[in-house]
């Protein structure tokens, strides 16, 4: 880590929203990781940053946008490997980020292959490197946060979706607000050292908070009842596959341990809908959630192919008494 403080987490101001769902992430990393869609300016770099101080390690790796996929997974010596028996491999980003944090800036701009390599490795925690017949595998368990700007490009619905949680911070905060994160931040430029200090005690408290969550995390049964609910409301959304389920489960399972509680209560579970169903709800119910619609008993059905379907016959129309026109004069 650098030696150079950082702006402690515990002293942003709102962005409550991101904070939890980074938290959420902290603590049970096999959610799958967060994408915060939002435009430049909102604080996102610091949160992530202030995420990994949170962890027991504290390490923080950015992946360049220009990475290659070598520079990212790693390499393999194979003249170490043919002369000496024995692979010798050299670690890429993956392996730097294992027990902490991978920020990814502007991950819609990476291209394709290295965005779902980089999901695949957060999902297994595991990174696996083979070339020519020599493999090699390490653990690399991190917490993956992506960040994207929708202006400049959006992200394929596959990858999308394999990111446990999405956040949009796109809120304009009040005046009043405002006017604090501006006065924080240049306490912080003038004295970083003093800041820190100054909030070291509240930092403290929320690095505890998540290391206890983590701790109670496994003793908080994933049960049936608070699956069925989820498994309800996501075939309600009308989201595709299951994946949403398990992110939403495991997510509210978090949130309980965050909380402080022994096991997943209906707060949870609502608390968590948004992050877990914000890039997969779809606009409509599957055709199977829809009910046939019965038509009412005095409505005419269609017969035999004739006329319209649906069209009423004519009514007759009550008419007023015929009237004569007045007969004028004509002019001479």
């Amino acid at each position: 880590m650098s030696d150079l403080p950082h702006f402690p987490l515990a002293a942003v101001v709102g962005a409550d929203e991101l904070k939890l769902a980074l938290y959420l992430a902290a603590i049970d990393p096999a959610i799958g990781g967060v994408l915060i869609e939002g435009p430049r300016g909102m604080a996102k770099s610091t949160l992530a940053r202030g995420i990994a101080e949170l962890l027991p390690d504290g390490i923080f790796v950015t992946l360049p946008l220009g990475a290659s996929e070598e520079r990212i997974v790693g390499t393999l010596d194979l003249d170490a490997a043919l002369g000496e028996g024995r692979a010798q491999f050299s670690p890429g980003v993956l392996a730097k980020a294992h027990g902490g944090v991978l920020y990814v800036d502007e991950v819609n701009l990476l291209p394709d292959h290295l965005v779902d390599l980089l999901l695949d490795v957060a999902a297994s925690g595991v990174n696996l490197v083979e070339r020519d017949g020599i493999s090699h595998r390490h653990p690399a368990r991190f917490v993956l946060i992506g960040t994207m700007n929708p202006e400049e490009g959006e992200l394929r619905p596959q990858l999308l979706d394999r990111f446990g949680l999405k956040v949009l911070q796109n809120g304009q905060p009040q005046p009043a607000e405002r006017a604090e994160i501006v006065r924080r931040r240049l306490a912080f430029d003038a004295d970083p050292q003093c800041f820190v200090a100054q909030w070291s005690g509240e930092q403290q408290a929320l690095a505890e908070r998540c290391q206890a969550a983590r701790n109670r995390l496994a003793g908080i049964p994933l049960d049936d009842s608070a699956l069925d609910e989820i498994a309800r409301r996501c075939f309600a959304a009308g989201v595709d596959g299951l994946r949403a389920d398990l992110v939403w489960l495991r997510a509210a399972r978090a949130h309980a341990a965050w909380r402080g509680a022994g096991r997943i209560e209906a707060a949870d579970i609502d608390a968590v809908e948004h992050f877990a169903l914000a890039h997969r709800r779809l606009h409509a119910p599957p055709p199977a959630a829809q009910p046939p619609q019965t038509p009412p008993a005095d409505q005419p059905q269609a017969s035999g192919g004739e006329g319209q379907w649906g069209e009423l016959p004519a009514q007759a129309m009550p008419m007023g008494e015929r009237r004569e026109l007045p007969r004028w004069p004509k002019k001479p």
